[in-house]
């Protein structure tokens, strides 16, 4: 069925301007951001067919490349930039910096909240600074690394600068695990101890590590396990 063939009640973009796009479900914002369908499929339908693609997951929507988009029959390069472009708009969105950042960063759950819309749905992993001031107040963030197995290897004469250029005093390590499973393994262990010591030579304090995943979070920190067997997670 056509789109224009639905009641003027129950096509998305009407729906939406009537309703609210909370009354929308993801296959319809979808077609409001296709637009227009093909001889066969309605705009509708080609934003379910995508979302089947996808697992009915936004976050595995979110990492299809362009490529893959493209292949999709119906899906053009107009169609998919709109796409992409309206995914990267709501992580820049959930990016701005609000009322939390004119706090101090006093816990775990705070650089989760801070860092969790850049890094959640990520298939890579990222890697994080926050730099603090002396009264643990954010004074600036710095990507690290992002990618594949190399993305372990920091940099820090790089973040010493960088922190020192901030007038930062402390700072707080995060990195993503697109696993899902945020337990730190062996190389992160070791890659805290090494910032810890690095950092520590020339007067600044590793408060943390967090270590992210989508909807969990660990904290070397607050980890007992790790502090009681110094540096050691089972």
């Amino acid at each position: 069925m056509k789109i224009k063939d639905l009641s003027a009640a129950e096509r998305p973009r009407e729906k939406m301007l009537s309703r609210g796009a909370g009354s929308l479900s993801d296959g319809e914002l979808l077609a409001v951001l296709i637009g227009s369908g093909t001889r066969s499929e309605s705009a509708l339908d080609l934003a379910r067919r995508l979302l089947g693609v996808a697992d009915g997951q936004l976050g595995t929507l979110f990492n299809l490349s362009p490529d893959k988009l493209l292949s999709q029959p119906g899906i053009g390069p107009g169609k998919a930039a709109s796409i992409i472009a309206a995914f990267e708009l709501g992580r820049r969105f959930l990016q701005e910096e609000a009322s939390l950042v004119r706090k101090p960063l006093l816990t775990a759950r705070q650089v989760y909240d801070l860092l969790i819309p850049r890094l959640k749905g990520l298939s890579y992993e990222e890697c994080w600074i926050l730099l603090l001031n002396g009264r643990n107040y954010l004074a600036g963030k710095l990507l690290v690394s992002r990618g594949g197995p190399d993305s372990t290897v920091i940099d820090t004469r790089r973040i010493v600068r960088h922190a020192l250029d901030k007038g930062a005093s402390s700072l707080v390590l995060v990195h993503n695990h697109p696993s899902g499973n945020p337990r730190p393994g062996p190389a992160d262990i070791r890659q805290t101890e090494a910032l810890r010591k690095g950092v520590g030579a020339l007067g600044l304090t590793l408060l943390d590590h967090v270590v992210v995943a989508d909807d969990a979070f660990f904290s070397f920190a607050d980890d007992r396990m790790y502090l009681a067997t110094g540096g050691t997670v089972e």
